[in-house]
């Protein structure tokens, strides 16, 4: 393989692959950064068998030249040293040849690199999908939906099922659930899928962080395709395989209350400030719990106290209370990565007393809600 490369592709090829390659695998050959040169141009694989990722370098962009391919092939180099030599070399193109025995040289300037190789045959097939279910979503609605939900999966591995979000998809609509089950996050957006196909899976959590890093801020499509163990997310440029995770998903639907004594209406924004005050008394300790009262005139107190340093309170004015009073205690981490991912200027807050779950959804949108279970206080 003799190939010179343009370095910025490489160098953001190599970034997004990386993000796929652990240091710490039981296969060797995993802790490198796969690339094939083709005449249609180079693809670098990075996978840690969980999450595989595929980075194409066409020849030419924008009738700018990417890539000359004086001879094919393939080459497995080490992860670590590769991204950072190529971060580092001098000039605007990077030269790739590979001699024999694998060792590779790489020349940028008056800069070489000699690194040994492994051979490429060693190295594991990526999962060929057959690409019969797909249907398309924006890139930017993607990472929306990511960002609202993938907070909430939960990070004990006591229930595996829980590390992952739940897609269901039925009657052309995407429903996205995420739990640790002290609280839920739920994301519904609209698709066009082919022959209105259904599907229930379960992403880890993990997996769609790193994909939502790699994708850019465009609303150029995002093509999915899900086979029985495994999801592909594709786009122009990127393949991202992801394991499935095996079982069944706990049916949450029930958990969600329908009825509800005391409806708040507040502004997101005012009401994220005053919490995050509140929870700097309560942060020591495992007790970052703050307390919600509603008072007359649509007041709410919000209040935190830790016995050692002391204890905050304060008013905020809400736009409505309507139903019974109110005092409910809460874990301010939860409260506030809640009101994040609401998009909303005015939210409503639903109670069903100081001992239920309650639910955060935006005042005009019915596509999001967010649930989280109060915390026992004596």
């Amino acid at each position: 393989m003799k190939i010179t490369i343009d370095r910025e592709a490489l160098v953001q090829s190599v970034q997004d692959v990386m993000k796929a390659v652990s240091p710490r695998t039981t296969i060797p050959i995993l802790t490198g950064i796969k690339i094939t040169a083709t005449p249609q141009g180079v693809t670098l694989t990075g996978s840690d068998s969980d999450i595989s990722i595929e980075s194409f370098i066409p020849m030419e962009d924008e009738d700018k030249v990417l890539v000359e391919i004086a001879e094919t092939g393939s080459i497995v180099l080490q992860a670590r040293f590769f991204s950072e030599i190529v971060k580092k070399l001098p000039e605007k193109t990077v030269e790739i040849e590979v001699q024999p025995n694998f060792l590779t040289v790489i020349r940028s300037g008056k800069a070489e690199f000699s690194l040994n190789g492994l051979d490429a045959e060693e190295y594991p097939r990526l999962p060929q999908i057959e690409e019969e279910n797909v249907f398309e979503i924006p890139t930017d609605l993607l990472k929306t939906i990511i960002r609202q939900t993938v907070f909430a999966v939960s990070v004990s591995e006591t229930r595996p099922i829980l590390t992952g979000v739940n897609w269901r998809i039925e009657d052309e609509e995407l429903i996205c659930t995420a739990t640790d089950s002290h609280r839920l996050a739920l994301r519904k957006a609209k698709i066009e899928t082919e022959n209105h196909q259904s599907h229930n899976v379960v992403i880890p959590g993990k997996s769609l962080n790193e994909l939502s890093k790699i994708l850019d801020d465009s609303n150029a499509p995002v093509k999915i395709v899900i086979t029985a163990n495994q999801i592909l997310f594709k786009t122009k440029r990127l393949l991202f395989f992801s394991r499935l995770l095996d079982g069944n998903y706990p049916e949450t639907s029930r958990l969600i209350p329908t009825d509800s004594k005391t409806d708040i209406i507040v502004n997101a924004k005012e009401f994220l400030q005053a919490i995050d005050r509140a929870s700097l008394l309560a942060r020591e300790g495992r007790n970052n719990v703050v307390k919600l009262t509603t008072l007359s005139d649509g007041i709410i107190e919000i209040s935190s106290v830790s016995p050692e340093i002391g204890k905050v309170t304060e008013e905020i004015q809400s736009e409505s209370i309507e139903g019974e009073e109110l005092k409910i205690s809460f874990s301010a981490k939860y409260m506030m990565d809640a009101l994040k991912a609401l998009d909303g200027t005015d939210i409503k807050i639903s109670f069903t007393g100081a001992m239920r779950p309650f639910l955060l959804r935006p005042l005009h949108s019915d596509s999001m809600l967010q649930l989280i279970l109060p915390v026992r206080t004596y």
